[in-house]
């Protein structure tokens, strides 16, 4: 801090606070401040009969003022929105200190900096409810300027809206642009709807290992770290599934985990390296089951959170009220392309992604080739709510073969606004048949891909000692979260997203808003 360089505005702000010290204000206080109410609460029960008026204590930041003679207002923002604060000079000077008004609340006080109010509420002649304070603390000095919006013209200026500095500074992003908050509120919701619908059933949340030996349930490449005392590799988890298939063995009925999973791949709007997923495990249940369990819990979280089952994100309204309709993949290929994936073969579905222009690798097997066409031709298409079912086996090396044919598997993906949302299958059990599915997929290893499942021994041995009839499901929380809130980016649902490191600044560079978004509010 000490060799950083400091604008003009900053300057003034510390010079600011050493002046408070030298007049005995503690810019900075230890001792508790009872707040007795909010700001949104203090609108909603304001009454203009009410004798003698409300007397309350608030605590917030400085978001405005304007400077007058004798009197000033300035915008108060608590937690839950904003009030207005009526200041007179006779009222707040404390004490022998006939200097307070004009010297610590006109020039020693900033926009951003925290205080405590305490007045009672009235109604101005201009129909505004306001707070009159009776006596101002500082409760914590800002020593940065918050980038304020000013307008002029009608046009806004100064304005934090780069993306870059919004997700870096979220901190600053949730201060000053409206609506940020409730995004993450609108998130905060759709955790306690979804658990309210598992603890309602019976089902017991759950924790497991983020650090795992075998980074084994999905097809990922993970992060890999080391454990010295052991001196053996360890990886961050790429999913849950196979700890919490090993509780089933172990007698749970119904176990459930939100999981914070990490996978050394790509960002873009709709991956961040480090994400939220819930998946949940029922035994004596199957796909089909799920697909209508899944349907009951994301219109209630719908109905919980937004009040409707219908959302807007973009320019498409997407209707989460059951059911959904339920197609079958290979279908699902054929309407899109008029190609039949059935009993084709490696060569074959290479062959048509050549001719389709659907970029691979020579290292991908059947599986990835069905699933690269889907993806290319298929997933985009499905805005509504749509159950993608019965998965080629070379796709699923998790999942039950199909109780109707051996070369299909009982799974299920849940596609809305053009991703996938949520996967699903009636779980395989046989642990022959599972060991010779992981054989397989360590073949597809040595051809290359480096995200081909690896042997867990262990989970085989779980296995053997038997496994009930299961379903499972994983559901991305952040996918989910984007849908239910409106946001077509990823980044806009989590509080802090993965970014690159940050450019240092060369001097002469300054933050957005700054210097310019600090003067103009108290103009």
């Amino acid at each position: 801090m000490a060799n950083q360089e400091l604008s003009e505005q900053e300057l003034v702000r510390r010079r600011s606070m050493e002046a408070l010290r030298e007049r005995g204000i503690d810019p900075y206080p230890a001792a508790e401040y009872k707040v007795t109410g909010h700001t949104v609460e203090i609108k909603e029960n304001f009454s203009d009969d009410l004798t003698p008026p409300r007397e309350v204590t608030v605590a917030g930041r400085i978001m405005s003022r304007r400077i007058m003679g004798k009197a000033s207002f300035m915008e108060l923002q608590d937690a839950e929105g904003r009030i207005q604060v009526y200041v007179s000079r006779d009222d707040i000077c404390p004490g022998e200190d006939k200097d307070f008004y004009n010297v610590v609340f006109k020039k020693l006080l900033d926009i951003g900096d925290f205080i405590g109010v305490k007045g009672y509420v009235f109604r101005t002649q201009m129909g505004e409810i306001t707070i009159h304070a009776q006596e101002i603390t500082l409760l914590s000095k800002s020593l940065r300027p918050l980038p304020i919006v000013k307008m002029k013209d009608g046009k806004a200026y100064d304005a934090f809206t780069d993306p870059e500095l919004r997700y870096r500074q979220r901190y600053v992003d949730l201060v000053v642009n409206k609506g940020v908050k409730d995004i993450f509120l609108k998130r905060t919701r759709m955790f306690n709807s979804m658990r309210e619908f598992f603890n309602s059933h019976g089902y017991v949340e759950v924790e497991t290992p983020i650090l795992q030996a075998i980074p084994g349930g999905a097809a990922a490449r993970p992060f890999i770290t080391h454990h010295n005392t052991l001196d053996i590799p360890l990886y961050l988890r790429i999913a849950n599934e196979l700890y919490l298939k090993r509780l089933i063995v172990g007698g749970f009925e119904g176990v459930y985990e939100f999981s914070k999973n990490f996978r050394n791949e790509g960002m873009d709007r709709t991956h961040n390296p480090e994400f939220t997923c819930m998946e949940i495990y029922v035994s004596y249940k199957d796909y089909n089951w799920m697909m209508d369990f899944t349907e009951r819990m994301l219109e209630k979280i719908a109905m919980d959170v937004n009040g409707t089952t219908k959302v807007q994100v973009g320019d498409k309204e997407i209707d989460f009220k059951a059911p959904y309709p339920r197609i079958t993949m290979r279908q699902a290929i054929i309407d899109k392309t008029g190609f039949d994936i059935k009993d084709k073969t490696e060569d074959e579905l290479r062959a048509f992604c050549k001719e389709a222009d659907i970029e691979v690798e020579p290292s991908m097997g059947k599986g990835k080739l069905i699933d690269e066409i889907f993806g290319a031709k298929c997933e985009g298409t499905y805005i509504q709510p749509t159950f993608i079912i019965d998965y080629p086996i070379e796709m699923s090396p998790l999942t039950k073969r199909h109780r109707n044919d051996p070369t299909l598997t009982e799974r299920f993906e849940l596609m809305v606004n053009g991703k996938e949302l949520a996967n699903a299958y009636s779980e395989l059990n046989d642990p022959i048949d599972q060991y010779g599915r992981f054989v397989d997929q360590m073949k597809l290893a040595d051809k290359g891909d480096d995200e081909a499942m690896i042997i867990d021994g262990d989970f085989i041995r779980a296995l053997e000692y038997g496994m009930p009839p299961t379903s499972g499901m994983g559901i991305g929380m952040d996918r989910l979260a984007m849908l239910i809130t409106g946001q077509t980016t990823i980044q806009e649902v989590l509080l802090f997203p993965q970014m690159r490191p940050e450019k240092k600044q060369t001097k002469g560079e300054s933050s957005e808003g700054g210097e310019e978004a600090e003067n103009s509010s108290e103009s």
